[in-house]
Parts: C-alpha cells; sequence; structure tokens
C-alpha cells in the first residue's frame, strides 16, 4: 500500500456512473416495481453504499477509509433501454474516494443484474467512468 500516513486528511469527492442495457421489457419490469425479487432499485442503492463502504476489503491495497456520505441515484433511459447509475461519495481523507463511487457503480448494476437475470440474460453493462473528483494534492478532474 502507499504510505498516506503524512498526508493531511482534506474533503474529497468522487462521482462516478455507468449503464445497465436491456430488453425494454425488462426496463419495464424495474420501472413499474413489478420485478419477481421486489425493488430492484432499492436493493441496487442498498448494495451500492454497502459495495462503497466494503471497498477495501474487496481491492487489494486500496485503503480503507471513513465515507461520510454516498448518494446512489438512478435514471431511467428509455430510448436506450437502460438504466443509469451515478454515485457521489465523500470523505474527511488523507486519500481519494474514487474505488468507492467505482466500486458502488459496478455492485449496482451487478444488482440490477442479479435481480432480473431470469428474464434477461442478455443485459450488458457499460460506460462505467469516473466523472469527477475533488480534494487532495493531485488536484481536481472532471470528464465534463
Amino acid at each position: 500500500m502507499v504510505d498516506v500516513g503524512s498526508k493531511p486528511a482534506t474533503h474529497r469527492i468522487a462521482v462516478a456512473e455507468g449503464l445497465i442495457q436491456m430488453q425494454p421489457a425488462t426496463l419495464a419490469l424495474i420501472a413499474q416495481g413489478t420485478s419477481k425479487k421486489g425493488d430492484v432499485l432499492g436493493i441496487a442503492r442498498i448494495a451500492a453504499i454497502q459495495a462503497a463502504k466494503k471497498t477495501s476489503d474487496l481491492i487489494p491495497l486500496c485503503h480503507q477509509i471513513p465515507l461520510t456520505r454516498v448518494t446512489v441515484e438512478f435514471e431511467i433511459l428509455e430510448k436506450q433501454s437502460a438504466v443509469r447509475c451515478q454515485i457521489t461519495a465523500e470523505t474527511l481523507a488523507p486519500t481519494g474516494v474514487e474505488m468507492e463511487a467505482l466500486a458502488a457503480v459496478q455492485i449496482a448494476l451487478l444488482t440490477i443484474y442479479d435481480m432480473c437475470k431470469a428474464t434477461d440474460r442478455g443485459m450488458e453493462m457499460r460506460c462505467i467512468k469516473l466523472l469527477q473528483k475533488s480534494g487532495g494534492a493531485s488536484g481536481d478532474f472532471s470528464t465534463t
């Protein structure tokens, strides 16, 4: 692991997003809340938060950091027949929070897949990326 012991704790924010594309009928089940397994987006929201909190357990050499906030937003994209997930993770720590945001996106999308795979095994996760980060010595980053 990289030594961050001498770095000051600063307010850091990371925003990441990703999509899961599916058949229109599967998207309708999610949007209407009629999936056999229940509230797909509600369960995916909890899974995302849990993943952000457990990132250091999943990714070797990733520092365990205290999260001060994790927000999960979903958007139904009917024209693309997809669900967009956006995660914002925040911390007051000596290292960044990008991995927590990215892990949370992945797990949210995997949860959607798991809950809907009985009706659509062809779902595709894509466009997972860091949108922006702020805080720390390396400065700010944004794709916009």
